[in-house]
């Protein structure tokens, strides 16, 4: 479906109002009578970022196969909330794997639809930043090395959630975790450790790899329905806060995404075949420490002028290297 502008009504900062378009003009998200692939009365916590991401990516996923779909859920937040036994809030057909074998288990999906002639089911597989970055990791690159007819999404909230709050090769520098430093000169996650999945997908020359934020819902919207038009091996890495991780205020969700992209620390960008092909200007470049402030995990960087200089660092690093401002502008 071709791309239609619409007039823009401005109800808030940021926000659109578009229950206010006629109605062919209103996006999904403006419909109160609309399908989601994900129901209402799961478990998670208020303020979930991931439960916004999922339901988000899954419907644009659907609506992209024409409800022909099949997901793969590693162990992690978004399996226990959605699925506990033995109801389930998912619409679509669904399969609890392992912690660390989704990639894996979606693969065969994915060959089994092919071996009975059903190439028009596409197949998902999803999980947590701990399933994609540490446990599931052999089982991802293997995915990605065969090129299989899978789209993983990992949903990033930068650590072990739904065990504790332990810290994961995703978690950022500094970030205060249970497992982490609590005093010190330096408490905290170290820096210059963890893994970077967007760049490792990247390296093995997979035909899409994208980030995308609970804070721009369309862009997310925009890279499932692309990735769903492609075949072979593609990664989607979503950021989504965590309340009860972060020690963050529920209603701040969307406004910590939005910080996170405006300050230069979550990157948004398309790369296709190893190449980057598209990034998400920044609009109004932010400090970090405006989005470091709204999160307890932070409190001890706001004082430690070293650790929020590295941050800082990191932020400015990303501006430069995926080119999020343009040269004319700040």
């Amino acid at each position: 479906m071709p791309h239609q502008q619409v007039k823009f009504y401005q109800t808030g900062t940021l926000t659109v109002g578009n229950r206010l378009l006629d109605e062919a003009q209103r996006t999904v998200q403006a419909t109160m009578d609309r399908s989601n692939s994900l129901d209402s009365g799961h478990r998670a916590c208020q303020g979930c970022g991931e439960a916004l991401g999922a339901r988000y990516a899954i419907d644009a996923a659907m609506r992209a196969t024409d409800n022909q779909l099949i997901a793969a859920n590693a162990t992690g937040c978004l399996e226990v909330f959605t699925t506990p036994y033995p109801e389930s809030a998912w619409r679509i057909p669904w399969m609890h794997s392992l912690f660390g074998n989704a990639p894996a288990v979606a693969t065969g999906i994915a060959a089994a639809m092919r071996v009975k002639g059903k190439e028009n089911v596409r197949v998902i597989a999803q999980g947590g930043d701990g399933g994609t970055t540490d446990i599931g990791f052999g089982a991802l690159s293997g995915m990605f090395e065969r090129n299989d007819d899978v789209l993983y999404i990992c949903y990033d909230n930068q650590a072990y959630m739904n065990t504790g709050v332990q810290r994961s090769s995703a978690t950022p520098g500094s970030a205060r975790t249970a497992t982490t430093m609590p005093v010190g000169p330096e408490p905290g996650a170290d820096f210059d450790k963890g893994k970077n999945l967007p760049l490792i997908a990247m390296a093995h020359g997979i035909p899409y790899v994208a980030t995308a934020s609970v804070d721009r819902l369309h862009d997310l919207e925009a890279k499932v329905e692309k990735a769903m038009s492609i075949r072979g091996a593609r990664y989607i890495q979503v950021f989504v806060p965590c309340p009860l991780g972060w020690g963050s205020k529920p209603a701040d969700t969307v406004k910590i995404a939005r910080l996170a992209v405006e300050s230069g620390l979550y990157p948004l960008f398309e790369a296709e075949y190893g190449e980057i092909t598209a990034s998400t200007k920044i609009r109004r470049k932010v400090p970090v420490s405006d989005y470091l402030k709204l999160q307890r995990r932070f409190a001890h960087t706001l004082k430690n002028e070293t650790q929020l200089a590295q941050l800082q660092t990191v932020a400015d690093n990303n501006i430069r290297r995926f080119g999020l401002i343009d040269e004319q502008g700040d």
